[in-house]
């Protein structure tokens, strides 16, 4: 099969200012100020084309961080990222102009992909009848809510039809008719043979929809697999996360970032 997306080694790190005068301190001197943070460490994974994958993990284990490198919005600290084709990336408000209205944002989103004037004008019908945005559509992106929002988004996304599409908790928001409305899109891209990321946090669309699973605990890959393979043991796992008390989820973080510290530094042996 041909790989859609392969990733290797990827990690992102940030450097944490507790104030202003850090982070100038930072580009200007030797020494380096600030904490650092990664959000990804050693990240590993294959999508062959066609491939539905869901993201999952509890929250800050860097599903959306990974999800804006796969689509180019992020650049990794290391390591290296091959993505075939162009990428389309929906989340909530994700490259939508707040002063703009939603018309003027598809017109300025599809010439960004290198559409013509005169396939926009075309386009854009289809991509405000998806939308159910009606009147609003004239309006400041600014006065949308985030279901609206996403709701644009999402039905720009499609339209343009991309080789691959990421949804980042874009069905999270608004109506669950308009959700049950682009699931039922996205069914049509996986017939299609396209490929998808998926992130979210319900589990029910998680098993209905993705044909892979790759479980990002804190950074790290946790497991990857086959949804019926992964999905048991990732529910399992939230089951006792939830029992847990902050004082056990503090030093399951710890533990955690223990491990990653060692694999960072077996990474920068290499």
């Amino acid at each position: 099969m041909e790989k859609a997306i392969v990733a290797k080694n990827i990690t992102k790190k940030y450097q944490l200012y507790s104030n202003t005068k850090e982070r100038i301190l930072d580009l200007i001197l030797p020494k380096n100020y600030g904490e650092e943070f990664y959000a990804l460490a050693d990240v590993n994974f294959e999508a062959e084309k066609g491939d539905v994958i869901g993201f999952v993990g509890i929250n800050g284990s860097g599903k959306s961080t990974l999800s804006s490198i796969i689509a180019g919005i992020l650049p990794p600290s290391s390591g290296s990222l091959n993505v075939k084709g162009e990428t389309a990336f929906i989340a909530v408000s994700t490259g939508l102009k707040k002063n703009l209205t939603g018309r003027d944002n598809i017109e300025l989103k599809c010439l960004m992909l290198g559409f013509s004037k005169e396939e926009i004008k075309k386009m854009e019908p289809e991509i405000i009848e998806f939308s159910e945005l009606g009147n609003f559509i004239d309006q400041p992106v600014k006065s949308y809510s985030s279901g609206m929002k996403s709701r644009l988004g999402f039905a720009i996304s499609v339209t343009v039809n991309p080789d691959i599409l990421i949804i980042d908790e874009a069905l999270s928001v608004g109506d669950k008719a308009f959700a049950k409305k682009s699931l039922e899109k996205m069914k049509e891209f996986k017939k299609l043979g396209k490929t998808m990321i998926f992130v979210s946090h319900s589990i029910g669309q998680m098993k209905e929809f993705c044909d892979k699973i790759l479980w990002l605990e804190f950074g790290m890959v946790k497991d990857y697999g086959t949804t019926e393979e992964i999905i048991p043991k990732y529910e399992k796992f939230l089951k006792w996360w939830q029992k847990l008390s902050n004082k056990e989820r503090a030093e399951y973080r710890a533990e955690v970032q223990n491990r990653k510290k060692e694999v960072l530094t077996n990474l920068s042996s290499r």
